[in-house]
């Protein structure tokens, strides 16, 4: 007993994604880098780093599906418009190039050849 300083002196713990600024959990991350067995053993970086990316990513995707709704006047994201915001951009197009998204459908695209010929108008 130290009889020193204030009655109880118990610290609030402070969650590794709190400590790194992100919204994903590094514990989680870590657990899974762990348990997988991807390899021997895990760095106290490598889950903060993974989650970031992770973090990243997923607000990407989510910024460009929310955009592709407005477009669509809803206010709901829906796999089709995941499926439109994934394929309309150019990197993560290449990131989830053989990636289905169920329900997503395909992009709007006819082909030059089944396009109506434009022909000029004659003069008489």
């Amino acid at each position: 007993m130290s009889g020193r300083g204030k009655g109880s002196s118990t610290k609030k713990s402070v969650s590794r994604s709190a400590k790194a600024g992100l919204q994903f959990p590094v514990g989680r991350v870590a657990r899974y880098l762990k348990v997988g067995k991807y390899a021997t053993r895990v760095g106290a970086g490598a889950p903060v780093y993974m989650a970031a990316v992770l973090e990243y990513l997923c607000a990407e995707v989510l910024e460009l599906a929310g955009n592709a709704s407005r477009d669509n006047k809803k206010t709901r994201i829906v796999p089709r418009h995941i499926q439109l915001a994934v394929r309309n951009d150019e990197e993560l197009s290449k990131l989830l190039g053989e990636v289905t998204i169920a329900n997503g459908g395909v992009l709007p695209n006819i082909h030059q050849v089944l396009l109506p010929k434009k022909t000029g108008k004659e003069k008489i």
